[in-house]
């Protein structure tokens, strides 16, 4: 792991409150102290020893073995439940087939798969042998498939034949395998069994349900003599490896410890939870959705909901009948999905009330006031507590939850956020600044990889003796934070980052291209979208087609980067010229872009670009 030449050292001591979060987790060796101070966020549960798995599936046995661990429910209705005990012993075969092929701690395993009970029986597997798994969207086209596989060193991808998504089957198989193809250290594939359709087989290919089968032979035993039995791990052992947006051309990882990302999530959890049935609606690739959507209810013993598709299949009140079903009392999600359902709601006959749901958290961008007070009372017949939440992949997810109207007897240890100007000093209210955390968070990041990791030492510094996030803030009167996006060249899409800086060289790359700008800009679906500016090359002719060119450039982005970094809209310059800033260049393209969602390009002079920026 790169480490910063000069060691920046964080002093200041986190909150007491910790304490309380580190008496819910389960530790086999006793740590000597809670935090040390260290580079980074220093080091916590210092002496420690423990194993994710056990904490959130074997410590609750004795109590919990018939009540559900988990209800699952597939895109096309087809529904699975597993029990406490069920899932341990799922847990339980599959790291022992795992030790068979010779997975050990510290090795990495991909999880190329849709949101199915094996995933989570995958994460706890690796969690109880001590290797190190990523999650690979189903979504994600070859050509970045392959330069993540690349990258990330695996010894075992986890993938599936097809996943369901929006009433059609994605072929992931077939897309591991081309991705395959480019390199990567891959030697075992594992293939889930979920829609039923064929797929090619080559050396090393197995089905996941041969190779966790009690009689598969030849199993190899962990140091312990249980092929099956629990790692004890130090707090800092890396457990989970998330890919960040693009960075310079190179895919950056960060790398999240066993205790100290347990902490978080346990922390998180205890604040969203309201009863005993929690529902994370987003997808996988998510990093809420793993780690406060699976980790913090099962440590606390909870029931986890799980679906595996779009909430309009088969239709669009399929979000209320999960609710109901299995009477959900709360639940965290998106704005943006919110948005969509909110769009559905309108032609929706009424819907059925939801009295158990209690509580709704968004996470992963900025929700407004509006959409928040329709969300209040969209789905039970008594207002919802709606609260909103704020944190970042290299923190562990959530870090900060809004003040609720209701119970909040369970406070997130403080994290000291503020809102600094450039030199690291506080803002006034209404001004625009950076939001810093003063005192450490358990759940940050314990390691950085990939050839441009050493960006992330900025974090800390940037304003020495504390953690700068990146984003942009602004204090309203009230006293609460309004996040305004990120000051660099990475936004939110739909709770995913995307580098804008990616998607214009992949633009300006193009044949068809001279010069290209993106930026984001408000969406009624997914809260934020890119749209596009680009003046042509010679090489499209003197009379393009317009509407072919925007296709087949967006569609070059999609290819490279995935459907989230495709602009929905692309304006066609006549040139980039002078007279502009940056800021002011982007701001009019934002308003000059056609809301229109085939992203019909509209054809503008830059003397349209500087009337609209005001100049």
């Amino acid at each position: 792991m790169p480490e910063s030449d000069a060691a920046d050292v964080w002093e200041t001591v986190p909150p007491s409150s910790w304490e309380e979060v580190a008496d819910l987790i389960s530790f086999d060796t006793p740590f000597a102290d809670l935090w040390l101070p260290g580079e980074r966020s220093g080091r916590w549960f210092v002496g420690g020893a423990l194993n994710l798995s056990t904490n959130c599936v074997d410590r609750h046995l004795a109590d919990r073995s018939d009540q559900p661990a988990i209800h699952w429910e597939g895109e096309p209705g087809d529904r699975r439940t597993l029990t406490y005990a069920r899932l341990h012993d799922e847990v339980l075969a599959l790291t022992a087939a795992l030790r068979g092929m010779g997975v050990d701690r510290g090795d990495r395993v991909g999880l190329h798969l849709g949101w199915l009970p094996e995933t989570v029986v995958i994460m706890l597997a690796c969690a109880r042998i001590g290797a190190i798994h990523t999650v690979l969207p189903a979504p994600l086209p070859v050509e970045p498939l392959g330069d993540r596989l690349e990258l990330l060193d695996l010894k075992v991808l986890f993938t599936q034949d097809g996943a369901w998504r929006h009433g059609t089957v994605l072929p992931l198989k077939s897309r591991a395998d081309d991705a395959l193809l480019a390199g990567g250290s891959v030697e075992h594939t594992i293939v889930v069994r979920r829609t039923g359709m064929d797929v090619a087989w080559f050396e090393g290919d197995r089905w996941y349900h041969d190779l966790v089968a009690p009689s598969r032979p030849g199993a190899a035993t962990s140091p312990e003599g249980d092929p099956s039995a629990a790692a004890s791990l130090p707090a800092d052992h890396p457990i989970a490896a998330i890919p960040l947006a693009h960075r310079g051309g190179q895919t950056v990882s960060v790398l999240h410890g066993t205790a100290t990302m347990l902490a978080g999530a346990v922390a998180v959890h205890r604040r969203l939870r309201t009863g005993g049935v929690f529902w994370c609606a987003a997808d996988i690739a998510w990093t809420v959705t793993q780690f406060h959507g699976i980790y913090g209810p099962l440590a606390h013993g909870d029931t986890v909901v799980m679906y595996e598709g779009t909430l309009d299949q088969p239709s669009q009140t399929r979000a209320w009948d999960i609710i109901a079903r299995y009477g959900v009392d709360s639940m965290v999600t998106t704005p943006s999905v919110v948005r969509t359902v909110r769009g559905w709601s309108r032609e929706l006959p009424e819907v059925s009330e939801l009295p158990s749901l209690r509580r709704v958290t968004t996470a992963g961008e900025a929700v407004d006031d509006e959409l928040r007070s329709w969300l209040g009372q969209a789905f039970a017949s008594r207002a919802v507590d709606v609260v909103d939440a704020w944190g970042q992949l290299e923190l562990g997810g959530i870090v900060q939850v809004a003040p609720s109207d209701r119970d909040d007897r369970h406070a997130v240890p403080d994290c000291g956020v503020d809102i600094v100007d450039p030199d690291g000093q506080p803002v006034t209210e209404g001004e625009v600044g950076e939001v810093i955390l003063r005192f450490p968070w358990a759940g940050t990041m314990v390691g950085v990889e990939g050839p441009q990791a050493a960006v992330a030492q900025t974090h800390w510094t940037r304003h020495p003796g504390s953690y700068a996030t990146g984003d942009l803030a602004v204090r309203r009167e009230d006293g609460r934070m309004a996040f305004l996006g990120r000051a660099d060249e990475v936004v939110s899409i739909s709770g995913q980052l995307v580098s804008l800086r990616e998607v214009r060289e992949v633009l300006a790359d193009h044949p068809f291209v001279e010069a290209a700008a993106v930026t984001s800009r408000k969406d009624p679906d997914l809260g934020r979208s890119l749209v596009a500016a680009v003046s042509l090359s010679v090489e499209v002719g003197a009379d393009p087609d317009l509407d072919g060119v925007a296709v087949e450039l967006m569609d070059t982005v999609r290819e490279v980067m995935g459907g989230l970094a495709r602009p929905r809209a692309v304006l066609v310059l006549d040139r980039f010229g002078e007279g502009l800033g940056q800021l002011d260049q982007l701001r009019a393209i934002a308003l000059l872009a056609t809301p229109d969602r085939a992203g019909a390009p509209r054809q503008v002079t830059w003397e349209q670009v500087v009337a609209a920026a005001g100049h």
